[in-house]
């Protein structure tokens, strides 16, 4: 298990080198997240107090392991400010079968999306900016786990 809170970009390719190569693992389902621009996003800003974030992510990924067994799992989750197409957030999980790594890591995606403890704050190219709130759906999705 590897949890990276990180203010720099990350690389897919070189975070999955290695990745779910353990015996027993089956499947590897990897999901990354972007900074979309729906209209006139100049940049996000996403804040968060390290010891709190960190600790909420290692007991999520925790339970995530023992729910679906998986061999392997990783969160890695950008703080900062970022301009729309950057990768903002990465989920692994390494499994013995497809169907433990899917549900995983939708599981850890839906909470990362409206669990986890990041705020955060958009800014338009007209310089207005406002917090980011808790989507209905995104609530909703948590009620499948």
């Amino acid at each position: 298990m590897r949890i990276c809170v990180q203010e720099h970009p990350f690389e897919p390719a070189l975070e999955l080198s290695g990745f779910g190569e353990q015996d027993g693992v089956g499947a590897v389902v990897h999901f990354i997240g972007i900074v979309r621009d729906d209209g006139g996003l100049d940049h996000m800003n996403i804040e968060h107090y390290p010891a709190m974030t960190e600790a909420a992510l290692t007991e999520i990924a925790q339970k995530a392991i023992s729910r679906w067994d998986l061999l392997d799992c990783l969160i890695i989750h950008r703080f900062g400010s970022m301009k729309p197409k950057e990768r903002i957030m990465m989920v692994a999980t390494a499994a013995p079968h497809r169907k433990a790594a899917f549900e995983s890591a939708e599981f850890l995606m839906d909470y990362l999306k409206s669990r986890a403890p990041f705020w955060k704050k958009e800014v338009t190219v007209d310089g207005r900016s406002t917090w980011v709130d808790a989507k209905t759906d995104d609530e909703t999705a948590l009620t499948r786990w």
